[in-house]
């Protein structure tokens, strides 16, 4: 591949809803269609790529203001907005949960009578910017904390510059596999989704396990909330070992002897 043909990447953001159970932590997982373009059929947390829209300034905003966003991930503002309403509106198509509410304080308890919004949303025939309005409902950014920066390596087809964020569940929303991009949908322990890779049911793209693995670290969701990572880009790098298209990463350690990747049936 030549350096005029490495697309450039695109802008996406993903969300890891947790909750707090008797076991630990756990963590919302959907295995995507195997035909979906990209990452089909492998286990990931909601998120995609950022849409136009998702930079609409008349969006109703609570929390931190896009400064402080901006800041975080070093990007400018405009672009730092669009990726905070791409996080809270890629998470409700993927699994119906809203972060959003009627004020800067609340956040809506059952979004099962947006359901027909959420099919237009996912179909692109209607803004989020118009369904928050149409709703009376606020973004609550509070509810969201930065995490992670990846970006798909050089050589792939289809590359992303994603940010991760990570947010818990409101008290009485759902989130469900009422999507057309998952196949199946379940919350787990990070320890217990590591132990299902491993054991070869299902496949982890290197930012999934590595998330999963860090997260495997904190005793509560709130102590993942209250932590402060610092977020720098990480780009693996994309090259052949003996045949065998591999990606180096940090922290990869186990990664390739433990459990099945993508890129073993290439």
């Amino acid at each position: 591949m030549t350096d005029t043909a490495v697309p450039t990447p695109k802008d996406a953001a993903t969300v890891i809803l947790l909750r707090d159970a008797a076991a630990g932590i756990e963590v919302f997982l959907l295995r995507r269609v195997g035909a979906m373009a990209f990452a089909g059929g492998m286990t990931v947390f909601p998120g995609g790529g950022v849409d136009p829209s998702d930079a609409d300034t008349s969006i109703g905003w609570a929390g931190p203001p896009v400064s402080w966003w901006a800041d975080r991930f070093g990007v400018d503002e405009p672009r730092a907005k669009a990726l905070v309403c791409a996080a809270v509106r890629e998470t409700f198509e993927e699994c119906g949960v809203l972060l959003a509410g009627p004020s800067p304080d609340t956040v809506v308890a059952d979004t099962s009578g947006y359901r027909s919004a959420r099919e237009l949303l996912e179909k692109r025939e209607l803004s989020f910017a118009d369904f928050l309005a149409a709703e009376k409902l606020v973004l609550r950014a509070d509810l969201l904390r930065p995490w992670a920066n990846w970006i798909t390596p050089v050589g792939e087809p289809r590359r992303y510059d994603t940010r991760f964020f990570v947010a818990v569940v409101p008290a009485g929303q759902r989130a469900d596999g009422q999507t057309p991009e998952a196949a199946a949908v379940a919350w787990a322990t990070p320890q217990a989704a590591i132990d299902e890779w491993r054991a070869g049911r299902s496949i982890l793209l290197p930012p999934t396990w590595t998330q999963l693995n860090t997260l495997a670290q904190y005793a509560d969701t709130d102590a993942v909330l209250a932590a402060d990572p610092r977020i720098e880009p990480i780009e693996p790098t994309l090259h052949t070992v003996d045949g065998q298209l591999t990606v180096t990463f940090p922290g990869q350690d186990g990664y390739y002897a433990e459990g099945p990747h993508p890129w073993s049936s290439r």
